[in-house]
């Protein structure tokens, strides 16, 4: 099967011809033969169009340019750019106000009237709820250390990353968020840091900041803070995980006896491990660089050895080859390539895999196909992508709607049941376990679900009216 063009490769070109009715069926062609594919045409005038054109990697890009410049026939390539640099040229997120000020409304939104609102959370601090962006707006915090799968790669070049986490906060779920970037991997600057800011949020979202320092950061703020903290590469990754496992188990017909490889046992891997164990799965396996995760490793960092004491139940030793041997499930947040076509096959009949790895995942879905019952990818051009974004929208909406003061083990089981019950039983398929991240319904449930368990636990801030006029005092 020929890869497949998606548009994180996309190239917006422009081309010049005498005559579209002739140049452009050749044009087609000439992209067509070089593996790519035309998305859409937009006429700029008589004689100058502007293309997208689909690629599957950046080296495909290149050579679709090197095509279509080598090309005799009758167009020119006049400018060429990659769409994901167009897209994020001055960022993909700007401040505007709330509602349009109009000249009268200055001395409303600014001063002398701004001060009376001032003056009330000063008497309340609570009213900062109402008055103020605080109710609705979540911090997006990361020190660039663990960036997606490119590693250390510094704050400044993490900013692209938790920009589009805020888009997507905003898009699926309407909460306000801004990305917080730090020039500093110190837990105690970082955590010192965060409180300092912690008042201008109704939230914290931790994001992209290597294991383990990301345990002990997430841990004081949670007992440090009033206000949810939330680190996104644990917690979210294990949500989704389990939402689309519960699925694919009824589809395999198996059940939560079932026997689990994790392979990854960083953040991602260690949250995930925990989330199904509180669940009730009970027979799981976590393996890293250096194999199976076992009590006597001397390479154990803190956290795996105490996860050690959880799983691998037979103290099992080896490479992930041995561990998948007769394994029931693979769920796969490490590297590309990992799992070869001999390793899957000696996967137990009606296996599930879950190479989430990104951009290329553990093993491709074409490979695995044959030997598998359910395969998951991180990717959003396979069937089945488990996707972060189904779960923090919805999570810190519903949160915020509580005003939650954490979020609770329960509260993110409450978020799984409602992702995992999103997708209708009579749809369930081998190729339908976990909703569509654009499916709006799934963070309303995510929220109500979220929201409903703050208040059933009694994670939440004691409730305070806006203030009334003869409350207010001048």
């Amino acid at each position: 099967m020929p890869p497949k063009n998606n548009f994180a490769y996309s190239l917006l070109l422009t081309v010049r011809a005498v005559d579209f009715a002739v140049a452009l069926p050749q044009l087609t062609q000439v992209v067509a033969a070089a593996g790519a594919e035309i998305f859409a045409v937009e006429p700029v005038d008589a004689v100058e169009k502007k293309l997208t054109v689909l690629c599957h990697n950046l080296a495909h890009e290149q050579q679709v340019v090197a095509a279509l410049r080598a090309s005799p026939e009758k167009f020119t390539l006049t400018a060429v750019r990659d769409r994901v640099f167009a897209e994020h040229q001055g960022g993909k997120l700007v401040v505007n106000g709330a509602r349009p000020l109009l000249p009268e409304e200055l001395a409303i939104a600014y001063t002398p009237g701004v001060a009376r609102p001032c003056l009330a959370i000063s008497a309340d601090r609570r009213q900062a709820d109402h008055l103020t962006l605080k109710g609705n707006t979540v911090a997006v915090v990361s020190d660039g250390t663990a960036v997606l799968g490119l590693g250390d790669i510094g704050p400044e070049a993490a900013m692209p990353v938790m920009e589009g986490k805020c888009l997507l906060f905003k898009h699926f779920a309407g909460v306000d968020a801004f990305p917080i970037c730090l020039a500093t991997k110190d837990v105690d600057e970082i955590v010192a840091t965060v409180e300092r800011l912690a008042p201008t949020f109704g939230g914290i979202n931790l994001e992209d900041i290597a294991a383990p320092r990301c345990f002990a950061i997430e841990a004081r703020l949670k007992k440090s803070l009033s206000i949810p903290v939330f680190h996104d590469d644990q917690h979210g990754t294990a949500i989704v995980v389990l939402a689309g496992l519960l699925n694919a188990l009824k589809v395999s017909g198996k059940n939560q006896d079932c026997r689990v490889v994790i392979n990854g046992a960083g953040s991602a891997g260690l949250a995930i491990a925990k989330m199904l164990l509180n669940y009730g799965f009970t027979d799981l396996t976590l393996c890293d660089r250096a194999g199976i995760l076992h009590r006597d490793h001397p390479a154990n960092n803190a956290a795996q050895q105490a996860i050690c004491a959880l799983t691998n139940r037979e103290n099992r030793r080896g490479v992930l080859a041995d561990a998948l041997n007769g394994a029931d499930v693979f769920i796969g947040v490490s590297a590309a390539k990992v799992v070869s076509e001999a390793m899957v096959a000696t996967l137990a009949p009606d296996a599930v895999v879950f190479a989430m790895a990104n951009p290329e995942p553990e093993i491709m879905p074409e490979i695995a196909a044959k030997y598998v019952k359910v395969m998951a990818t991180g990717r959003s051009d396979y069937p089945n992508q488990i996707n972060n974004v189904l779960a923090f929208p919805g999570i810190f909406r519903g949160a915020l709607d509580a005003r939650a003061t954490a979020i609770t083990e329960k509260m993110k089981l409450a978020a799984a049941l409602a992702i995992a019950a999103s997708v209708p039983p009579a749809e369930l398929s081998p190729t339908r376990i976990i909703p569509s991240p654009f499916d709006p319904a799934v963070a309303k449930e995510v929220a109500a679900a979220v929201s409903a368990t703050a208040r059933e636990e009694g994670v939440i801030r004691e409730w305070v009216a806006p203030p009334t006029f003869d409350e207010l005092r001048y």
